[in-house]
């Protein structure tokens, strides 16, 4: 379902640098808008989360730093206990706390989205595995 809204530039360069994007990226102009409102407002409540492109698309991240998916894989859950695990993600990652606790901050939110990225990175994992075991199987043979 869509939600139409109009919206109007003051200068017109927004307007054409958006249409050129958009046409850069092959999508549409209202959804490239929507994904960049999207993440400003995101941003916005998490100022030390940025975005960047990958070869799985858009995702969280920290500026200057890793994804958010990365660092939540380091902090939540394994054997170190929870009492201990910022300060373990910060000498993992080289962080600083601010950044490991913005990590959180946004994976409080959008829980989801970063465990989604955290199940796709663990079924790449195990398929490179699995070709690897194989490709040494066939070595072996």
């Amino acid at each position: 379902m869509t939600h139409p809204i109009s919206v109007r530039f003051r200068e017109a360069s927004i307007a054409e640098r958006l249409k050129a994007e958009a046409g850069t990226r092959g999508t549409s102009t209202s959804a490239l808008a929507e994904e960049l409102i999207d993440e400003g407002l995101r941003v916005r409540r998490h100022p030390l989360v940025g975005f960047r492109d990958g070869p799985a698309g858009r995702r969280a991240c920290l500026v200057g730093g890793p994804d958010v998916w990365e660092v939540i894989g380091g902090v939540v859950g394994g054997d170190v206990a929870p009492a201990e695990r910022v300060e373990r993600a910060v000498e993992l990652f080289g962080l600083r706390r601010e950044q490991v606790e913005a990590a959180l901050a946004y994976y409080a939110e959008f829980t989801d989205e970063i465990d989604a990225e955290l199940q796709a990175n663990r079924r790449a994992a195990e398929e490179a595995e699995s070709l690897w075991r194989r490709q040494q199987d066939l070595l072996a043979g």
